[in-house]
């Protein structure tokens, strides 16, 4: 199991992404860079970036509004080659009542900015399905 602030996140755990720091107020996680996250270039390929991004994003919202959430939009600018280990931090700008809009952002070690983000998401209400109502 891969334990992000109380979520198994498995695609996490695949990119080797750990969780550091999780409030309702912060979120922090890390990646050390390996051959499986370099694009062609050897610097971290956008599509891990993006992922840390979401994650720590998504875990602040849910967090921060106590439910689980779903990615709305999320967008992302990249400033600088990712090297060696990253870390991402995510904060809550603004919550309303369905939706969450936060923004993040991933540091190399030496506190190069690499990526900043900003995301919105939606708020989703557990339920429990109606047996009755099942198709099958």
């Amino acid at each position: 199991m891969t334990d992000f602030f109380g979520v198994d996140i498995p695609f996490a755990g695949h990119c080797g992404i750990t969780a550091l720091e999780g409030t309702p107020e912060k979120t922090r996680l890390g990646l050390t860079l390996s051959d499986q996250h370099r694009n062609h270039h050897g610097t971290a390929h956008g599509g891990v970036i993006l992922t840390l991004l979401d994650i720590a994003l998504g875990s602040v919202a849910r967090l921060a509004s106590g439910h689980p959430v779903m990615t709305v939009n999320l967008q992302t600018s990249f400033l600088s080659p990712g090297h060696g280990e990253l870390t991402a931090e995510g904060r809550v700008l603004q919550q309303g009542r369905s939706l969450i809009f936060c923004e993040g952002e991933v540091h190399d070690a030496r506190g190069v900015l690499v990526a900043k983000a900003s995301g919105l998401f939606k708020t989703l209400q557990q339920t429990t399905p109606n047996p009755d109502t099942r198709k099958g």
